[in-house]
């Protein structure tokens, strides 16, 4: 599903003395099947952003298109209810939104909210099992008597469930240890991939926007302050830290060998074998071709 926003800007309680924008006259183009990395200081406008996707929150001026779904000022979609199966979110924390009795009602709760037949919500929830790697044997227990990371697994099959078009994940991994980071990071880009989803992340993690995405949209002050190839983006390191962020670890790292060797060897993306490989040829005087 193609996301177009065009010269969005978004004001809490508008016309009042408490009024605040933000989002500013923001414009993009998510184009579908695409990963991308939306990137901000806190305050930057990132959650306001992402509550548009679902109709959560409509422009104060602007428009708001998804396939073809409208979201202006004026109105809103007759059905924004088959506009939201369309569209998973999965905020912050997600196991604080599991509810229901016992893993498999929690799951089978959006499919079955958008009006899907219980035989095909029986083989939604096999799938998305398998998918976010939780047992069978955890389906029949309270979701309050799992693990941490068993709950957050289940909440976010129960997001899968509604098999979305789009996915969008507002900071998926807060809260998780190093390896639970990883290993969810790494779901998340497998489904991508296999599903074709049109794929929205809202990190803090530049080493997450470097290593998936496509895109990488930076936000400031409600406005859009950079965007491109996140090789063409998160490299930029006085820019980035204008706005409070810095450059990817690797980046960091490519900069300090470029530093201490005198040699000029540019980020592309390379995995940290092929850059090992590649500094190795370089201190040995190899060149770059060979």
């Amino acid at each position: 599903m193609d996301i177009t926003f065009k010269d969005v800007s978004y004001i809490y309680q508008d016309k009042s003395p408490f009024a605040h924008k933000a989002l500013a006259d923001f414009s993009c183009a998510i184009p579908s099947g695409s990963f991308t990395a939306i990137i901000g200081h806190t305050g930057s406008g990132k959650s306001t952003l992402i509550q548009h996707l679902n109709g959560l929150v409509r422009p104060t001026k602007g428009e708001v298109v998804m396939g073809d779904y409208h979201l202006t000022p004026h109105g809103k979609p007759g059905d924004m209810k088959t506009l939201r199966s369309h569209v998973g979110v999965v905020f912050q924390y997600p196991e604080h939104q599991l509810f229901e009795e016992t893993v498999r009602k929690d799951i089978a709760f959006g499919p079955k909210n958008f009006g899907v037949a219980p035989d095909v919500i029986d083989k939604r929830i096999d799938e998305v099992v398998a998918e976010t790697g939780l047992s069978h044997e955890l389906l029949e227990r309270s979701p309050f008597d799992l693990s941490g990371g068993q709950m957050r697994r289940a909440a976010i099959a129960g997001v899968l469930a509604t098999k979305p078009d789009v996915l969008v994940l507002d900071e998926p991994t807060a809260g998780l240890d190093p390896r639970g980071q990883r290993d969810m990071m790494a779901m998340f880009y497998d489904l991508h991939q296999e599903e074709n989803l049109t794929t929205i992340l809202v990190t803090h993690s530049m080493e997450d926007a470097v290593k998936y995405a496509d895109n990488v949209i930076i936000l400031n002050n409600g406005g859009k302050y950079m965007e491109g190839k996140p090789e063409d983006v998160l490299t930029q390191k006085e820019a980035l830290h204008d706005v409070q962020l810095d450059v990817p670890e690797i980046v960091q790292f490519i900069n300090a060998f470029n530093d201490r060797f005198n040699q000029n060897i540019t980020f592309r993306r390379q995995s940290a074998a092929e850059l090992a490989e590649e500094m190795r040829g370089v201190l040995k005087g190899d060149s770059p071709d060979e």
